[in-house]
């Protein structure tokens, strides 16, 4: 919770299609400016966004896309799932693009699968203030 009492997280669940990005990207950059976000470091943050709901619902269990974002002082970050048994590691093998590379490897500051409940999930996070790795 911000100073105000309200919340600076949000949670959606969206079917894969031509709504997902433009959908997902405002609430990432809405809740990145909440975060105090560069704003050379937004379309690193619109960019993970565009990945994942490009890419996630292909490692659901139900092929829906489901993200938790959360503003933090600093950051931004995002939980993805559930998504099925190796999806976090294979979402991020997605994101590879010819002449590019990795977008997700080279914009986020942390990315780890996280098994530690029934379901895996995939935590992506954008730190402000520190560049983004190369």
């Amino acid at each position: 919770m911000n100073a105000n009492g309200h919340s600076n997280e949000a949670h959606l669940a969206v079917q894969p299609g031509p709504l997902a990005a433009p959908v997902l990207s405002r609430v990432v950059g809405m809740l990145a400016a909440r975060a105090g976000c560069p704003i050379d470091r937004l379309d690193d943050a619109l960019l993970i966004a565009d990945a994942v709901a490009a890419r996630a619902g292909s490692f659901s269990d139900d092929g829906r896309i489901g993200v938790h974002v959360s503003a933090e002082p600093g950051g931004v970050m995002l939980n993805v799932g559930p998504l099925r048994a190796d999806g976090a590691k294979d979402l991020i093998a997605s994101a590879e693009l010819p002449g590019v590379g990795n977008i997700l490897e080279r914009v986020a500051d942390e990315l780890s699968p996280d098994c530690t409940t029934a379901h895996e999930y995939l935590r992506i996070r954008m730190a402000f203030g520190s560049p983004a790795r190369a």
